[in-house]
């Protein structure tokens, strides 16, 4: 048996310009609000700043960073463990907190690079 009507059937209806104009513009807003929802713009990075002297590229991986904030940590470390080491009473102390406070963000850091995913 033969169909009767066309698939998918066919419309004799004619769309003028100010309604396919019209269709157009719906379209175009419903894609700029999908778009708007669904693919963010990322937020301008604080390190992005003119201002700045020191800037941090945008194509490093969370990898370098945890790598480079450890070895920074450790060496700050060091530092501040040959400053306390020079000085007595409550500044040395104040001084082995900071160093404290340092060997904990240390170790922090390098646990964050131990459960990092490369890619």
């Amino acid at each position: 048996m033969a169909k009767v009507t066309p698939n998918p059937p066919g419309t004799d209806e004619a769309v003028s310009r100010v309604q396919s104009a019209r269709k157009k513009e719906l379209d175009d807003a419903a894609t700029r609000a999908l778009d708007y929802y669904l693919k963010p713009k990322p937020q301008t990075e604080t390190s992005d700043n003119p201002n700045t002297i020191f800037r941090i590229a945008a194509d490093v991986d969370s990898e370098c960073l945890l790598a480079s904030l450890s070895e920074n940590l450790a060496s700050a470390n060091a530092m501040l463990g040959d400053l306390a080491s020079d000085l007595d009473g409550s500044r040395r102390r104040v001084a082995l907190g900071i160093q404290q406070v340092i060997e904990l963000s240390e170790l922090m850091a390098n646990r964050a690079l131990d459960i990092v995913e490369v890619r």
